[in-house]
């Protein structure tokens, strides 16, 4: 579990899914700033400086693994792929972008705790989990 608050960027378009995210990331001692499209995203990362993006997959204008690539360039940060498509469907492409971890919806509260408590140690393996 997690063991100190994190800086946590969430970007999802799914407005819904992300308020719930956000919710419980707040409540879990995280500090969240919510982007619900790349745009947004990009624009709060410098000031923000996240220690952790969430990032959904598919996004408007530029997907999840081009957003990943950009705030890469401009922040060192953990990276957490969200996807509603299989694991073995995208996982190669999570572990080209430098994902640290790749989740699937629904999103399973548990694991997404314990991929950020891993983050926390900065393992900074890639892990998949299903």
């Amino acid at each position: 579990m997690s063991t100190r608050g994190m800086r946590v960027l969430l970007v999802d378009d799914n407005v819904d899914s992300s308020e719930l995210l956000c919710e419980l990331l707040q409540r879990a001692g995280h500090e969240v700033r919510v982007a619900n499209d790349p745009e947004q995203a990009l624009v709060q990362v410098p000031a923000f400086q996240p220690e952790l993006a969430i990032i959904d997959i598919g996004l408007p204008i530029m997907d999840g693994y081009e957003l990943a690539h950009e705030i890469r360039a401009i922040a060192h940060c953990g990276l957490i792929a969200l996807s509603g498509y299989p694991v073995s469907t995208y996982a190669a492409d999570a572990r080209r972008t430098n994902f640290d971890r790749y989740l699937e919806k629904p999103l399973d509260r548990a694991a997404l705790m314990q991929a950020i408590a891993a983050l926390e140690e900065a393992s900074g393996a890639i892990v998949i989990d299903a």
